[in-house]
């Protein structure tokens, strides 16, 4: 059978042609799913009821079970842990801030990068989720905001698993929650984060989308980065930088880079000069976290002193840095910290 939201809108009415339908029905369910977030054909009353029937017969219109659901006790994050039909999970976090709904979706099952400090790294690699399942996590939870007259209004893909190791899937799901015959989010909305994987940030780059790019950096020399991150043995930074520059001067557009702080291991003044003479003359802003602790890794959060100072020396030396809030710490939060539970159990 086919998954609804595997299609796009041009795919959607290739099917209802062969289907011996007219092309405004596929305009009609798209429209139905996608801006009105029906839940099945049979809610998109403007079909009849025959063709409401024959499409739930030949398609499926989920792959998201829902597994856990935890709320934070100050009740700002969400986190949802999804079993899809051949029981791999992934996990979807909900941000709420003042004015924005900010969902960090997962766009594999598991994940090969193998960062130390990252649950999900520490679970491996199971599959990557096809481009409905990427997409599906964000209507899942812009049905959920809609009950309480909210939407999404920004998506981050930096949750369970590495984009760029699934790109096809994930600049297509963009494409599909893009486009302005559907939810019409627009593409500087979303954010992709990456470890660093150097031919695709080329790629990225060159096609010049307006989706954000966002780099996990988390250390400034590559001893360090190779014991946190081992895919910087294949992409050192030497070749990672420049893969940054390239992407800033070809595109125009702003860079952002991640460092989770950890205590004792990147959080010195030492290696807050090293970051700022690294991404000097790069147009770019610095997020720095303390840790979110995992099982098993032993480091530990930086304290708030540490973390300011951090930032104090990356500002001084010009480039823009912000302390983002640990956020759902008592959820488990961290990408792939509830779903290594789950596997534990």
């Amino acid at each position: 059978m086919i998954y609804f939201f595997d299609l796009d809108r041009n795919q959607m009415k290739d099917y209802f042609l062969s289907m011996g339908e007219p092309a405004f029905r596929a305009e009609q369910v798209w429209r139905g799913m996608y801006q009105h977030l029906a839940e099945s054909p049979e809610e998109i009353t403007a079909l009849p009821k025959p063709l409401r029937e024959k499409l739930r017969a030949e398609m499926i219109f989920t792959h998201l079970k829902t597994e856990d659901r935890l709320v934070s006790s100050d009740g700002e994050t969400v986190k949802t842990l999804f079993t899809l039909p051949d029981s791999a999970r992934i996990e979807t976090v909900l941000m709420h801030y003042d004015e924005r709904e900010t969902l960090c979706i997962s766009s594999q099952a598991g994940c090969a990068m193998g960062c130390v400090f990252c649950a999900t790294g520490q679970m491996g690699f199971k599959r990557n989720l096809t481009s409905g399942e990427i997409v599906e996590q964000v209507i899942h939870y812009a049905r959920e905001l809609a009950h309480r007259g909210r939407k999404v209004t920004n998506v981050v893909v930096m949750g369970m698993g590495e984009p760029f190791h699934n790109y096809e899937a994930v600049m297509k799901a963009i494409q599909q929650l893009n486009d302005a015959q559907g939810m019409n989010l627009g593409a500087r909305r979303f954010t992709i984060s990456t470890v660093g994987i150097v031919p695709i940030i080329h790629r990225f780059a060159a096609e010049k989308h307006q989706v954000n790019l966002a780099v996990s950096l988390h250390a400034a020399n590559d001893n360090l980065r190779d014991s946190l991150i081992p895919a910087n043995r294949k992409y050192p930074l030497n070749k990672l930088i420049a893969a940054c520059r390239e992407y800033v001067e070809i595109t125009g557009r702003r860079l952002t880079f991640e460092w989770a702080l950890i205590a004792g291991v990147n959080d010195s003044t030492h290696d807050a000069l090293e970051l700022a003479a690294l991404v000097k003359g790069i147009n770019c802003h610095v997020n720095v976290i303390p840790l979110n602790p995992t099982a098993q890794f032993p480091g530990a959060p930086t304290t708030s002193a540490r973390a300011q100072d951090f930032k104090k020396i990356l500002e001084s030396s010009g480039i823009p840095c912000t302390i983002r809030l640990r956020r759902g710490i008592d959820i488990q939060a961290g990408c792939g910290q509830l779903a290594a539970r789950h596997n534990k159990g």
